[in-house]
This record gives structure tokens, C-alpha cells and sequence, in this order.
């Protein structure tokens, strides 16, 4: 690259594909810093070995094609990042206990403004966010690496069966027999509509939902909450593998082990596609409200079907750009607005 123009106008080009590729190896990886890290790989070795593009391809299926290797590599270890009840039955409430597994363990969320480019196509929009959705990300780490970037590849980004095998360096049968055997997989694994009526956007009904949500949590009021989860509803809390099935048990743990949380504070947040919140707990020595969780929620039929909570707050709060703390007069002046 000859001049400070040329290298500016690369820069750019190259970051215009961010977020796409990000999305893209969030999906290979379920990790949000893995795929942060390997999409700044991607950018990294397209910036130095631009001189070799010989643009054959466009320059976005070539950053496609690198970080597919870079993804393929970071897989080659054989890690599967999961869900609490992807590896442990449900915890009984009289048998709660807070054991937690290493981080490379769980699956981790994502705000959607990293992962979910601006689409003007309503239809395309919703494939995306489906895809990044918590259930159908735990399903395609079930899937070999190679099968996970052809199912991604095919179904979700909507390239040609030729595309992904030249990107991939191999014959379109071997593409399609890939995909079948991924989405036999998938069919295997498929749940109970875990998320699959949450709309895009929310609609009014859904809206509603959340509203009296965030008025039943803030109030710690158990009889409200129940009454909005599903029979079938399940509360996990990475990084500890305890997940609890049903609403008995879900409220009673909150009035157990986590009673602590009483009177805390929601925020809304958009993570994997679903409607979320920060979740702040009181702080008794500053008088404010503590970060401690974000809450990933799923809906179907009108209910709550999956209450997700990841614990890990220093790593997730500024992953969405979120304070550590709330003071307690900011937070009354935003009750009373």
C-alpha cells in the first residue's frame, strides 16, 4: 500500500464488515470475546495480505474465507460451549447448590449491536436474529465445526451451495451432504418453542409481558411472577450449572438463595435477539443499586419460557456498555419521569 489514502480507504472497507463477521463467528464459537478476538484476527491478516487478493472473489467472501480458518483453528481444541440443562438434569430446589464450571464451559450472550447488521428486509432481519437466539446457538454447537459454518453459510447468510464450497475448498456435493447431516442434527435436537413466537419487533401483547415482568421482579412480588411463567419455564445462572425447571421451584430459589435480590432494578437491554435487562441489586453501602446480572428472557404462547442469567458482571456489563453501578437518586428521578 503505497499512501496514508490508500491505507485509510482499506481500513474503512475492511470495517464495514465488522459486525456481519462478528455474527458470523459468534455462531461458529458462542463465545463474544473468541469471536471478537477472531474477527480482529480476520481484519488483521486481510490488512497485511491484501497485496495478495487477487480478487477473484469479492473482498467480503475473502474475509469470509479467513475467518472460516480462523474459526476452524480455534475449534480444532474440540471445546462446545453449552447451556446449563445442555449438560446437567434440573436441580431439585431442596438440592440448589451454586457450583461453578469454568468459563470456556458456557455458552455466552451477545448484544445484538455487535452481531446484527442494519437490514432493510424485514424477513432478512428475523433470520438473523432467530439465529443468534440461545436455543438454536446451543444447537449448533452440537454440530462438527465443518458442518456448523456450511448450516450457518447455507441457511442463515443464504449463500450458493457453489459459494460455500469454493470458500471452503471442496465440491458442492460435499457442501450438501454437510448441510443435510447438519440439519438432521438440528431436527434432533429441536425443542419445545423455546423463543419461536418472540416477534421482530415485540409486539404489543409481548410488550405488555415484559412491562409486568420488570413490575413483578422489581417488586419481588412471587405470585405476579408465576403467573407470567410458562408451566414448562427454566432459570439458569451461568457460570454456576444449576438450572431449575418450573415456577415453584424458580420462585422459591429467589426467596432462598437469592433473596438478596429483592427491590432491585431492571434495565432493558437487547442480547441474542431476545428482549433482556440489566439487572442491578441494591448496594446497602452506597445507598444505590450494584450490577449482578444480565438477563436474557424467552418467550412463546404469551408466557416466560427461559430466564437466563449471566452472573458475570465484569465481563458482560461493558460487553454491552452498561455502568457498574446505578445511584440511587439518579435511579428515583428516571422511576418518577
Amino acid at each position: 500500500m503505497s499512501n496514508t489514502a490508500t491505507t485509510t480507504d482499506l481500513d474503512e472497507t475492511l470495517e464495514r464488515h465488522r459486525v456481519e463477521l462478528t455474527g458470523y463467528c459468534y455462531r461458529m464459537l458462542g463465545s463474544s470475546f473468541e469471536a471478537e478476538d477472531a474477527v480482529q484476527d480476520t481484519l488483521v491478516r486481510a490488512w497485511r495480505n491484501y497485496d495478495k487478493f487477487e480478487g477473484r472473489s469479492s473482498v467480503r467472501s475473502w474475509l469470509y474465507r479467513i475467518a472460516t480458518n480462523v474459526c476452524l483453528d480455534m475449534l480444532s481444541a474440540g471445546n462446545k460451549r453449552a447451556r446449563p440443562m445442555d449438560l446437567t438434569e434440573a436441580t431439585p430446589l431442596a438440592q440448589a447448590a451454586l457450583s461453578p464450571r469454568p468459563d470456556h464451559t458456557w455458552l455466552e450472550p451477545m448484544p445484538d449491536a455487535r452481531v446484527l447488521p442494519t437490514v432493510e428486509d424485514p424477513a432478512e432481519a428475523a433470520v438473523a436474529k432467530e439465529s443468534v437466539r440461545l436455543a438454536f446457538m446451543a444447537a449448533l454447537q452440537q454440530l462438527p465445526p465443518k458442518q456448523r459454518a456450511v448450516l450457518i453459510l447455507r441457511e442463515v447468510l443464504a449463500w450458493k451451495a457453489s459459494e460455500v464450497a469454493e470458500l471452503l475448498g471442496t465440491s458442492v456435493a460435499s457442501v450438501n451432504s454437510a448441510l443435510q447431516r447438519a440439519r438432521a442434527t438440528l431436527a434432533e435436537r429441536e425443542e419445545r418453542g423455546a423463543d419461536a413466537s418472540v416477534s421482530n419487533p415485540l409486539d404489543e401483547e409481548q410488550q405488555k409481558l415484559l412491562e409486568r415482568y420488570v413490575a413483578a421482579f422489581e417488586g419481588y412480588d412471587m405470585t405476579a411472577l408465576t403467573a407470567l411463567l410458562h408451566e414448562d419455564a427454566v432459570m439458569t445462572m451461568p457460570p454456576f450449572d444449576l438450572w431449575l425447571a418450573g415456577p415453584a421451584d424458580i420462585t422459591g430459589f429467589m426467596t432462598t438463595l437469592g433473596a438478596s435480590c429483592a427491590d432491585s432494578r431492571l434495565r432493558p437491554v437487547q442480547a441474542n435477539g431476545l428482549p433482556g435487562f440489566a439487572h442491578y441489586k441494591p448496594d446497602e453501602d452506597t445507598g444505590g443499586y450494584t450490577a449482578w446480572a444480565v438477563q436474557v428472557l424467552e418467550i412463546s404462547d404469551g408466557r416466560i419460557t427461559g430466564f437466563h442469567c449471566f452472573l458475570d458482571t465484569k465481563r458482560w456489563f461493558p460487553l454491552f456498555g452498561l455502568p457498574l453501578h446505578l445511584e440511587a437518586e439518579a435511579d428515583q428521578g428516571e422511576q418518577g419521569a
